[in-house]
């Protein structure tokens, strides 16, 4: 096992970051390190060597793979929220010896719920809820980068759905250092902004979690076709912020039913003009049957496309997304 610092925390999915900011943590999305890595399906295999059931979800595995093969002692869990391996998940961490602090959001969008929550957070990391919020105003304006290459995305046609893929889920945790991803996103808005707009692409929108397959993206538009809307990943970057971190994390859509999701996809299949759906679902995931509400809903042509182990697009994908490009550019 790796050599852990103890000022770093992991994390299942986004939590309200300000609070181990301002406790002097530096925040690490797990699914980040895992996705990213070189290797992931290796991390994949270290959990099903340990036990872990095939038939399981491969981001908990990943998860389990990284916490164990990089050495990290402390670990946030998201109980309510996400996803419904994670209690399970965290009862074999805590068997391996990690600290596995819980978090919930509340099913109802209760503040008063939340806002307990996000007070007990702070006291485990020795900060207040005032203290994070002195860093909420702090990232509100590197988030606005992060809005602003969503903008560059959908209104401009300048950066590619990879591009903007990347950036606002990097924004869960910030690369573990705000300033420094400022730094860069800033860097990267200038350059994309010198750019011509990409034009002849049919406009898609990429709704759920985001993709255990690589290039996936870049399939789209080799088709002929491109991401203007990440829908998860863009949610990440707090589109909504708010005035206080209750406010914020109770628009941050993800945690809560599937119908605060679909009202802001709705929305902004509208304003991007979106012509085409994708849907992306993970095996083994309650969420797939949430497809049943969004295709009834949704009022736009959707392509389900299932991912279960990390690895590159297969050929079989290929040809369903392709012929699903053809049939809208013929619609």
């Amino acid at each position: 096992m790796g050599t852990e610092t103890p000022h770093r925390v992991g994390f299942t999915t986004t939590i309200p970051v300000e609070v181990l900011l301002a406790g002097g943590r530096v925040p690490v999305d797990l699914n980040n390190v895992f996705i990213a890595s070189g290797n992931p399906a290796e991390y994949v295999r270290h959990a099903e060597a340990d036990g872990f059931p095939r038939n399981s979800c491969g981001w908990i595995k990943g998860i389990y793979g990284v916490v164990r093969r990089q050495g990290f002692r402390e670990v946030l869990a998201v109980t309510q929220g996400d996803c419904s391996f994670t209690q399970a998940l965290m009862e074999v961490l805590s068997y391996r010896g990690v600290s596995v602090v819980p978090f919930a959001f509340p099913f109802d969008r209760d503040p008063d719920y939340l806002s307990l929550e996000m007070s007990k957070m702070a006291a485990r990391y020795g900060t207040t809820v005032a203290e994070a919020e002195m860093w909420k105003r702090r990232l509100d304006g590197i988030r606005g980068i992060a809005h602003e290459i969503d903008r560059l995305t959908w209104e401009e046609g300048k950066v590619t759905g990879e591009e903007n893929h990347r950036w606002l889920v990097s924004c869960s945790d910030f690369d573990g250092d705000p300033a420094e991803w400022s730094r860069r996103a800033a860097a990267f808005v200038a350059e994309a902004s010198g750019r011509a707009p990409g034009r002849g692409f049919v406009p898609l929108a990429f709704v759920g979690v985001p993709p255990i397959v690589s290039g996936l993206h870049d399939g789209f538009e080799r088709a002929g076709a491109r991401f203007v809307l990440n829908e998860v990943q863009r949610q990440f970057a707090m589109p909504a912020p708010g005035g206080t971190l209750v406010e914020q994390y109770l628009s941050y859509t993800y945690p809560y039913s599937f119908f605060e999701r679909l009202a802001d996809i709705r929305a902004e299949v509208e304003r991007r003009g979106v012509r085409g759906v994708v849907h992306y679902v993970q095996s083994f995931c309650f969420r797939q049957i949430e497809d049943i509400l969004l295709r009834e809903e949704v009022g736009l042509p959707v392509l389900t496309l299932e991912g279960d182990a990390p690895g590159p697009l297969d050929g079989r994908t290929r040809i369903r997304i392709e012929a699903f490009v053809e049939m809208l550019r013929g619609r």
